[in-house]
Order: structure tokens, then sequence, then C-alpha cells
């Protein structure tokens, strides 16, 4: 799914977007959603982009490129 575009979505619309594309599978063997987290809470990382800041992709990468 393509996240909502800042501009044409609410904070509530993205804040949703986020929580679901990150919720749990229950599948922690196939899925990995965890292991990029890290264990950091989804709409913390995620801040910048549910308050309108940046792109869904730019805060992506950064959370892929931290090395904690």
């Amino acid at each position: 799914m393509i996240p909502p575009a800042i501009e044409q979505s609410t904070k509530e619309e993205r804040r949703v977007y986020v929580l679901d594309e990150w919720k749990c599978l229950h599948n922690c063997e196939l899925c990995g959603k965890c292991h990029v987290l890290k264990g950091q809470d989804v709409e913390v990382l995620y801040a910048d982009y549910i308050k309108g800041l940046r792109s869904y992709m730019d805060v992506t990468i950064d959370i892929r490129n931290r090395s904690y």
C-alpha cells in the first residue's frame, strides 16, 4: 500500500497508516518488522511523518540506516 501523501492527508490518516503498516503479524520467523524497529515505538519513530514534517520514505530510510 502507498503511504498517504502529506499534502493530501490528515495527521490521523497518516497515523492510522503507520500503525496498520507496522502492526504485529504474530509470525516473527517470516515478518522481520520488529527487527527493523529494534524495539522502538512505531509512532515515535514515524512522528515526523505523522506530523507532516518529512515523507514516509525519508523516515523509513533513516530507520533502516541507524546503527543501534
